[in-house]
């Protein structure tokens, strides 16, 4: 009797069951801990080689009312099989202390993380980066809503 062939819902599965993805890394100006792109993908990668699977990354700049997002694509692939979730990320016109190729950068790092988080079903309902606002007003912008709309 052969075994049954392991589909993308079943490595799926698997894990968003069983991955732990923590946050290991300290921000000292918001005084919170978080986890990263790096971090999230270092979890993943027992369970890719497990079963047999790939996880494919890929970045495109779009602009959106005059805005630059960086769009992340993060893809689950197994024998042919893909799963797929795209976030956004907008890119800031200045940020102190970084050049232009940092603050796209930035933006990728943070696009590629929330669409990691979206596949993977990583909670951050307690994530700081969802909702600390460093002791300032949150205030929605059009970016926002935009970023929520599509990633839905």
């Amino acid at each position: 009797m052969t075994a049954k062939k392991k589909t993308i819902h079943d490595v799926l599965f698997d894990i968003q069951q069983n991955m732990e993805a923590t946050k290991d890394q300290w921000n000292g100006h918001g005084k919170y801990k978080y986890r990263s792109c790096e971090g999230i993908l270092a979890a993943v990668k027992p369970f890719l080689e497990k079963h047999k699977a790939l996880i494919v990354l890929h970045d495109d700049v779009v602009e959106v009312g005059g805005q630059r997002y960086v769009k992340a694509t993060a893809s689950l692939s197994i024998e042919g099989e893909f799963k797929t979730l795209t976030s956004f990320a907008r890119e800031s016109v200045t940020q102190k202390g970084m050049n232009d190729p940092q603050i796209t950068g930035s933006a990728s790092s943070y696009a590629r993380k929330y669409a990691l988080n979206g596949l993977f079903a990583i909670d951050d309902v307690k994530d700081p980066d969802a909702t600390n606002t460093h002791g300032k007003r949150a205030k929605v912008t059009d970016g926002d809503h935009f970023r929520k709309k599509v990633c839905q």
